[in-house]
């Protein structure tokens, strides 16, 4: 029987808030435009729209899947219905590693965060980024083992606040820049940002890279379908307004700041060689007050990332261990109807990867650079693994999907491999990372082969739990 009840039931706004509280903006335009400009100049705003087009490529199986199944698994109950349990685990066991590297990294981002919110207050030698990360880590599990809407809330209003602060910051400097008034006379200029120039196809494509990790989460909401209203309606729209909003908001922000800064050759080498673009930005159009509030919102957002990283690593494990992989306390509900257990294990295995570098002396940066290179590397596979599962699905027939739109996931694969290989030829330590996702992948292909009981398992209850499609594109097993 579905169940109809939609009381403590998320809403569409606070779905998509899970997903933007995991993409974490506010970082994303503090970092991943430094890089891009390094590489290509002027042209950051252009990477950013090949990004944009990537992403939607990938984003669009997951919209497509969704639209017929939720499951608190996401790709894992996505991929398993539609090409199989086996396919489904791995996947599954891919996006965990990504979630749980991910969890890791944004913990270790707070301590980043507020020592750099220390710094621009005018303190010096703050505490040990394992003690913020610690108490980041008790925020963290507080929130996130009461209602979801809680969760939910908490991140809309933390992500709200820091996008108003960005936007306001772009149209500060337009509108200098418009007006002449900028810090060296900078002025607004279309044709250099959305322009290759003298930049090559090849390396706008490399140095989309760094633009896509800015994305990086967008499907997470989709771990919560089993806790959200209308789940066929609304994790599709959730999960495609996550991408168009950060696409929109990044290109602005990208461009603003290229413009902020200057397309000269005096312009790009501050830009690439800044350590927080938006916090030098905002001290030099705005004022040192402005600075401080934006470097305060990186730490929040820092802390809702965490939040949403956890929420979807909480659930993933909870559906694994629900279908017979692992404890059997990790596949319960709390009181408040949530996966309490497996959230606690989540923050506490989080934690203690970064304890782990902690200990060896490593620093917050490195510490939070080193888990997402992983993270994004597991999350490369998942994502490949969820296109594939799209065209599984158009092809076979047993939906509404009109064939020729398998080309849109074929593309996303290919620019997914693209990334892939682009992050395999760096120095040490990151050419360890991709061992280590590696290492990962394969113990969930290690289960596949070895205990093939699990799969068969993994197959009945997704059947029991979400049916088969029939061909109206409606699910014949019960609702989410």
């Amino acid at each position: 029987m579905p169940d109809t009840s939609t009381t403590g039931k998320l809403k569409l706004w606070q779905a998509i808030a899970i997903s933007v509280g995991f993409m974490a903006p506010v970082l994303a335009m503090s970092l991943n435009g430094i890089g891009v400009a390094g590489m290509v100049g002027p042209s950051v705003p252009l990477v950013f729209v090949i990004a944009f087009a990537g992403v939607g490529a990938v984003g669009y199986g997951f919209v497509r899947l969704t639209s017929y199944f939720n499951h608190a698994g996401s790709i894992y109950g996505l991929v398993g219905i539609t090409v199989g349990p086996r396919a489904g685990f791995f996947g599954g066991w891919a996006l965990l590693g990504t979630y749980v590297f991910f969890a890791a990294c944004t913990l270790a981002s707070c301590g980043v965060f507020f020592d750099a919110f220390l710094i621009q207050l005018g303190f010096e030698g703050g505490p040990n980024w394992l003690i913020v990360a610690l108490l980041c880590a008790a925020v963290v599990l507080a929130l996130n083992i009461r209602e979801s809407a809680v969760a939910a809330n908490v991140l809309l209003a933390i992500g709200g606040i820091g996008i108003a602060a960005m936007l306001v910051l772009a149209a500060v400097i337009l509108g200098r820049a418009g007006a002449g008034t900028a810090p060296r006379g900078q002025s607004i200029d279309v044709v250099s940002t959305f322009s290759a120039g003298d930049v090559s196809f090849g390396t706008l494509m490399a140095a989309s890279v760094f633009a896509f990790l800015s994305w990086a989460g967008f499907e997470s909401c989709s771990s919560l379908g089993e806790e959200t209203e209308d789940p066929r309606r609304n994790i599709p729209r959730a999960i495609a307004g996550a991408v168009i909003l950060g696409g929109l908001l990044y290109v602005l922000m990208m461009f603003a700041q290229t413009v902020g800064f200057g397309t000269d050759a005096v312009g790009i080498e501050a830009f690439a060689g800044s350590n927080s673009s938006i916090t030098d930005l905002a001290a030099a159009y705005v004022g040192e007050w402005f600075a401080v509030i934006l470097a305060f919102c990186a730490l929040m957002v820092a802390l809702a990332s965490t939040i949403g990283s956890t929420a979807a690593a909480g659930r993933l494990l909870f559906a694994l261990a629900r279908d017979g992989f692992g404890p059997k306390q990790l596949g319960v509900l709390s009181k408040h109807g949530v996966p309490g257990n497996a959230v606690i294990c989540v923050v506490v295995l989080a934690f203690a990867l970064c304890a782990g570098l902690g200990v060896a002396g490593v620093g917050a940066f490195d510490a939070y650079y080193w888990y997402a290179t992983i993270a994004v590397l597991c999350m490369l596979v998942a994502y490949s693994v969820a296109s594939a599962g799209v065209i599984y699905f158009t092809v076979r027939g047993n939906n509404t999907i009109p064939k020729w739109e398998i080309a849109i996931p074929v593309l996303g694969i290919g620019y997914l491999l693209f990334v892939f290989s682009q992050q395999l030829g760096t120095e040490w330590p990151y050419t360890l990372f991709p061992w280590i996702a590696g290492a990962w992948c394969l113990v969930g292909l290690l289960v596949i082969l070895l205990a093939p009981s699990i799969a068969q398992r993994v197959g009945a209850h997704l059947t029991e739990e979400l049916g088969e499609p029939d061909q109206a594109g409606t699910s014949a097993g019960k609702e989410s």
